[in-house]
Formats: structure tokens, C-alpha cells, sequence
């Protein structure tokens, strides 16, 4: 019987889980927290299918390239929005209750759809439905479940041809004690790391570990570069996200003199995809001196507000404010990572024996920057690929790099293996406690230590939000380039030192990637580049100060 190690308890992770047990495989599902404790159940958007008659699998597909600024691959492109649907009717079986109306499924429309194709249950609460029904659905399979076990390193063994292969990983225990656990395979659904960020609206889980892992293993990265922010975040304790389709109902933003400005950034005014609207909030917030933009749904009515709403509703009037009444202040937020481990179509990383399925995976739909709404369906589809190739469905070949993810993925590797890397001030830099990328798994970079001051979490968090956020430069990205390699890396010996090493490990990588990139496009702006005012949108070409829009 095939052994598999499910580490991650979001749609991707459940979804291989449930699909492998249901193959007949050994299933073994841990999670850093409990099993509900994850990005999918703060999903509030929805999930994006053509399932209706004016919409075709094709105008998904045009949009979703459109939105990745030709980085996207065209081939993953094409089986998200081919076997969306499926998926979708898998999730209804699932126990999914889809929010309907009286002619079947009710539906919206989020920024740069050129449909209403999006579905959503409970109005605001998708991602929540979702992962009730998936933990429920995995609970009644023959699934060993492990919570409050953190990942802290793949390992790795030479296969039968003398290349490596992951072969289980080692784990923190609820207990706080260092296990082992072997596997014929490792399926990698661990979530973003958006706490790389000062702010986020991401939960505390999401500090990247299965990428950190991967690429001290030895797995290929690509587009780490390329981070999304969401451009309205309440500006309040926790910046919980207020969803697209607040927005997409016909809320819109006002400065703080109360005028509207996005129909002068964009064609699509609130609608344009989330990078422009996300660059033109922080912008106007830096001229404002940093004060919040409002984002005004005052038209929609109390009663619609609380309908369609009910969770944002909730949350808005507990941070003290009456939305129907008064604009709220919204903030950009670190909301979704497009980069990650490479993989192939089947969820198979450059490492055999090593998938990756969700928000820590490469697969190429995203390219440079995600479409509304494409997350949750993205982690169904290649979850399920993933399984079966697992237990008997797919080719068992490990993946190479796309042509749009080759050129990162070999600055990953050379970064990796402290080699040059094809970006402009020359590597990487020190990495204390970090892996050599020799396939060890075991973090085993220690002699390419040096001495210096222990990563603080929060420092890291500012530097990355200042210097590494919504607009860069060389200048700054070379600063955090330095703060970064004078750090130092924690041992992993309980949760949060090990989550301190995989930031100050995925914040380097970061910095690597967006200097080497030196053009903008999507999710990465750099103000350096002379295309800059004219590339992404339609705003002011002077650069914003950093310091004072943070």
C-alpha cells in the first residue's frame, strides 16, 4: 500500500488527503494547528468556474492570462479552467451548500472577470464552508490526523539511480518533541507566507514552511517575487480582508477629502486587477501621509450589506464601524504568494517522492499576478492531479521547470548552493542556519554560518513591508538585502523559532528574486524601472517614500 504525508489541513491538503484514501493509499494528515486553522476557512471571495451558460472554460482561461501579465502557463491555465467545474460539483458532493437563488446557483462578479462566474456559500463565508465540509468529509476516511504538528524539514536519501529523493519528513509533535515520518510520498499544502509582512490578512499559520522546507531540500522555487497585496484590508487590529466582492456589489474608494479616485488610475476604476488598485491605495495614502483610503458601500444599504455580507458585517461593526452609515479605512495587505515550489501539471516537484499542491505551489497559473478567486479552485484541481498521480493515475517523473519559472528557479538553486545568482548585486549573502540546497533535508547549512544578531520577527516584518512591499527599488531591496543577511537564523527547536528560521530563510529569497527581476510586471513594481509609469497602470510617476507610506 502506497504511504502518503499529507502536511497542510487547508482545500489542497484535505483534497489529496480524501482523493489518496479514497485510492486505496495509507494517509497520514498533519497540521500546525488545529485542523481548521488554515487560509481557505478565511476565504471570503469565493471560487471562479464557468458553470453557467453565458461564461465558456475559454473566457476563463483569457482572463486568467490576462491577469498573470504573460508569466502564466498557458497548459496549467487550460486545466484549472477546464476541470474547474468538476471540481466544483465535487465540492456540492462534498456537502458544499453554494448560495442559490431562484434560478440555481447564485453568482458574482470580482475584478478582471469579464463574467459573473464566481460562487460563493454563506455570502461571505466560502472559504469556511469549504473547509467545514472537507474536515468532515476527511474525518470519515480511514485518514491518521495529527494537528499541532509543524513541518520542519523534508528528508531526503539517494533514490535507486543515486538521485535524491524525499522520503518522509521530520516534524515538531504537539508534545514539542522532534519526530520522524517516512512516506513513499510527501504532498506539501502548507499555505503562503504572508506573515512576512507588517501587514496581512493572512492568519499567524502562514509563515511559509513548506517552501522554506522544499528549497532547503533542494526543490526548485519560482516567482517568489511576486507576492499579492489586497488592497482593502480594514485598517483596524488584525487588518481582517473586506473581500473583492464588496467591490465587485459597487462599493467604491474615496481619499480622505471624500473624492473617488480609481475611475482616474484605470478603465476598470474598482474592478482593475488587484496590483493596480493595491499600488494606486498605497499611493494615495502616502499622499495623504499615510491616513487610510475609505472604501465607501454606503449605497448598498444596512439590509443588503447584512445579507450578502454576514461575516464582513460582523466583523466591521466590531471593530466599531456602522459601513452602511460611513466609509470605513481600508489598508493594502500581504494577501497571497503567486510563487513557490515548482511543480509539474500532477503536482510533482523537481524532487521525487515531493508534491506540492495550493497556495505553496509554483504550478504556473498565477504567473505575476492571481485572478480573483482562482485560489481555492487552483489547490481542487491540481489536489486531486495530485492524488491520483500518487496512486497509479499519473507518471511518476519528477517535474522540470516551466520555461516562464526556469530562469527563478535556477537563481533559487544557485542561491541555494552558494553559487552567483542572476541578480544585480552579485547573492544571496550569508544564511545562518540555512541548508545548502545539497538534498540533506536536514538543514544541514551550518557551516556557512556566520555570527550575528538573532532574526526578531517583527523587525523582519517591517523591513519586508518597507523596503520589499507594494513598490520597490534597488536601493531598498539592497538595504533589506543587507539587514537580512546580518541576521541570523533560530535552531528549530519549538514553533516559533522554526517559523522565525523559514521567514528570515523566505525573506532572503524574496529580496533575490525581486532584485533580479529588474522590470516590473504584475505583483512586482519596481519604481527603478523607466516603464514603470507606463507598464502596470495609470498613475502618478513620481516614486512614494517608503519610510513615510508605512
Amino acid at each position: 500500500m502506497t504511504s502518503v504525508l499529507v502536511v497542510g489541513g487547508g482545500i489542497g491538503g484535505l483534497w489529496a488527503a480524501v482523493r489518496a484514501a479514497d485510492a486505496g493509499a495509507g494517509v497520514e494528515l498533519v497540521t500546525k494547528t488545529e485542523l481548521a486553522e488554515t487560509n481557505t476557512r478565511y476565504a471570503q471571495g469565493g471560487i471562479a468556474a464557468a458553470l453557467f451558460p453565458d461564461d465558456s472554460a475559454e473566457r476563463h482561461l483569457a482572463d486568467t492570462l490576462a491577469a498573470g501579465a504573460g508569466l502564466a502557463d498557458p497548459e496549467a491555465v487550460r486545466v484549472l479552467c477546464d476541470e474547474g467545474p468538476a471540481r466544483v460539483r465535487d465540492l456540492i458532493r462534498f456537502g458544499v451548500a453554494f448560495d442559490r437563488g431562484e434560478s440555481g446557483l447564485s453568482r458574482g462578479l470580482e475584478a478582471a472577470h469579464s463574467r459573473a462566474r464566481i460562487v460563493h456559500a454563506g455570502g461571505d463565508a466560502t472559504g469556511a464552508a469549504i473547509e467545514a465540509a472537507l474536515v468532515d468529509t476527511v474525518r470519515r476516511r480511514a485518514v491518521r490526523i495529527d494537528e499541532r504538528t509543524m513541518l520542519v524539514d523534508l528528508l531526503v536519501e539517494p533514490g535507486d539511480d543515486g538521485r535524491p529523493a524525499v522520503v518522509g519528513a521530520r516534524l515538531l509533535d504537539e508534545h514539542g518533541a522532534l519526530v520522524e515520518r517516512r512516506a513513499d510520498a510527501v504532498v506539501l499544502a502548507t499555505g503562503g507566507s504572508g506573515c512576512l509582512y507588517r501587514h496581512t490578512t493572512n492568519p499567524d499559520v502562514a509563515t511559509g514552511d513548506g517552501v522554506a522546507a522544499a528549497w532547503r531540500a533542494g526543490a526548485a522555487v519560482a516567482d517568489l517575487e511576486f507576492t499579492q497585496f489586497h488592497p482593502t484590508a480594514l485598517a483596524a487590529p488584525g487588518t481582517p480582508l473586506i473581500s473583492e466582492a464588496v467591490r465587485g456589489e459597487g462599493a467604491v474608494l474615496r481619499d480622505a477629502a471624500g473624492a473617488r479616485f480609481m475611475a482616474d488610475v484605470h478603465a476598470d476604476a474598482e474592478l482593475a486587477p488587484r496590483d493596480v488598485v493595491a499600488r494606486a491605495v498605497w499611493r494615495r495614502m502616502t499622499e495623504q501621509g499615510g491616513e487610510p483610503v475609505r472604501l465607501d458601500a454606503t449605497a448598498l444599504g444596512a439590509a443588503f450589506l447584512a445579507e450578502r455580507f454576514p461575516g464582513l458585517d460582523r466583523v466591521v461593526r466590531e471593530a466599531g464601524f456602522d459601513w452602511a452609515r460611513e466609509p470605513v479605512p481600508v489598508t493594502p495587505a500581504a494577501h497571497y504568494a503567486m510563487g513557490g515550489i515548482v511543480t509539474d501539471l500532477d503536482g510533482r516537484s523537481s524532487l521525487r517522492g515531493l508534491y506540492a499542491v495550493g497556495e505553496c505551489a509554483r504550478t504556473g497559473v498565477h504567473g505575476a499576478n492571481r485572478l480573483a478567486s482562482n485560489s481555492l479552485l487552483e489547490a481542487a484541481v491540481f489536489g486531486e492531479r495530485a492524488a491520483r498521480a500518487i496512486t497509479g493515475g499519473g507518471a511518476s517523473q519528477s517535474a522540470s521547470p516551466s520555461p516562464s519559472a526556469a530562469p527563478a528557479a535556477r537563481r533559487a538553486d544557485a542561491a541555494s548552493n552558494g553559487a552567483p545568482s542572476e541578480r544585480s548585486d552579485d547573492s544571496i549573502g550569508r544564511r545562518g542556519g540555512v541548508a545548502d540546497g545539497d538534498g540533506s533535508g536536514t538543514g544541514s547549512g551550518e557551516r556557512t554560518r556566520l555570527a550575528g544578531a538573532p532574526v526578531e520577527r517583527t523587525a523582519l516584518q517591517e523591513l519586508m513591508w518597507r523596503r520589499v512591499g507594494l513598490e520597490r527599488d534597488v536601493r531598498g531591496l539592497a538595504e533589506a538585502s543587507a539587514l537580512l543577511d546580518a541576521w541570523d537564523a533560530p535552531a528549530p527547536v519549538d514553533r516559533r523559532r522554526a517559523e522565525d528560521r523559514n521567514l528570515l530563510d523566505l525573506a532572503r529569497l524574496t529580496v533575490a528574486a525581486a532584485l533580479a527581476r529588474r522590470a516590473s510586471i504584475g505583483a512586482h513594481f519596481r519604481t527603478d524601472d523607466p516603464r514603470a509609469a507606463t507598464t502596470a497602470d495609470r498613475t502618478r510617476t513620481t516614486t512614494p517614500d517608503l519610510e513615510e507610506a508605512a
